[in-house]
């Protein structure tokens, strides 16, 4: 349990340090003054003030953290460093700084993830220059209405089938297809579990056709050399960040259309157990994990939310139109208003996953 805090910990604070070091460098480079670079919310644990005259604080609360800038409300419009004073151009690279630096960290992440050996889905190819080592077959997910679902068939990695063993998905597939009508044993491993299953083939309504109803994968450690490893991390950044829009999009269509929040949807608490479990499986499995969760707070910031960097951002263009900027005092209320709420959705979450994972 300590080993997974402290994990989760030091996951959280390369996040978060490199989201505000975007927002910190951006207001520097642009003239602005920078009166307070923090790790957490307050209240405040610890602090110092560095030459640069930034005081440096630690705070109790680790979800996030802040870059204040003089004037950043408003005020202060005409002191030649002060946030408010600057051009927009300006103050909108600052705003968008912190999401842009979560890309690129993610980057660099599954850059050192391709030269150290990064898990991967290899039924599609592999790059050139590509080095494959642990392939083997895994159970991605089952059709509710198929006989694995019925069954509770797990995700994990297929072990073997009657006995035998595979490392390619299409052969496995191929196997189960000739002798799912008589019957297969899947022996499947979950973590450090490994559980057989017998399954017959049967009519699988939802997608038309015949078996047991499960999706199966071939998947690898895939290592690349140097030049190669930075450019296939900067396109699976771009499909993570495709596949977690598009995964944001049901989320959000689902609160709105059907009053509904995804039984997946985790805080902090879930985090730090996943991050834990991700752990354990290894160095790479870490870093790929800490890509996607950088990913992740780049897209969330970016939703034109208040108190977020979108939030923000949607002054901007507010002001862009308007001709002129909204009252300090207004966008002081809304912003404090929205992070409220996004503090109590936090210990909302947060209650559930304790239930989740406690009981």
């Amino acid at each position: 349990m300590i080993i997974t805090i402290l994990t989760f910990l030091i996951v959280l604070a390369v996040l978060v340090l490199a989201h505000e070091w975007g927002h910190f460098i951006a207001a520097k480079k642009s003239g602005m003054q920078v009166e307070e670079f923090g790790f957490g919310f307050p209240p405040r644990l610890w602090s110092f003030k560095g030459k640069d005259g930034v005081t440096y604080s630690v705070n109790w609360i680790p979800l996030g953290g802040f870059v204040k800038i003089l004037g950043e409300s408003g005020s202060h419009q005409n002191h030649s460093g002060s946030f408010s004073s600057k051009p927009m151009w300006k103050r909108f690279i600052v705003l968008f700084a912190g999401v842009g630096m979560n890309f690129i960290l993610a980057a660099v992440l599954l850059s050192a993830g391709y030269m150290v050996g990064l898990p991967s889905a290899i039924d599609d190819g592999l790059p050139t220059g590509a080095k494959v080592e642990n392939q083997a077959v895994e159970i991605f997910g089952v059709a509710a209405d198929s006989p694995a679902g019925k069954a509770s068939l797990p995700s994990g990695t297929l072990m073997s089938i009657d006995g035998q063993m595979f490392t390619d998905a299409k052969a496995a597939r191929e196997y189960i297809g000739a002798h799912g009508d008589t019957g297969v044993r899947l022996d499947i491993k979950t973590g450090e579990d490994t559980r057989s299953f017998s399954l017959k083939s049967d009519d699988i309504p939802s997608a038309g056709v015949r078996g047991i109803g499960v999706l199966l994968g071939t998947t690898g450690t895939v290592s690349l050399p140097p030049h190669r490893a930075v450019m296939e991390g900067v396109l699976l950044t771009g499909w993570f960040t495709k596949e977690i829009v598009f995964s944001f999009a049901d989320l959000l269509k689902n609160i709105v259309v059907n009053q509904k929040v995804s039984a997946d949807l985790s805080g902090p608490v879930g985090i730090a157990v996943m991050t834990g479990q991700v752990a354990r499986a290894g160095f790479a499995h870490l870093l790929q994990f800490m890509a996607i969760l950088s990913i992740n707070l780049a897209v969330i910031n970016v939703l034109p939310f208040p108190a977020l960097d979108g939030g923000r951002i949607l002054f901007l263009v507010i002001e862009k139109l308007r001709g002129k900027p909204a009252s300090a005092t207004v966008e002081a209320v809304v912003h404090n208003l929205g992070f409220m709420l996004l503090m109590i959705l936090v210990v909302l979450v947060t209650y559930k996953d304790i239930v989740r994972y406690a009981f």
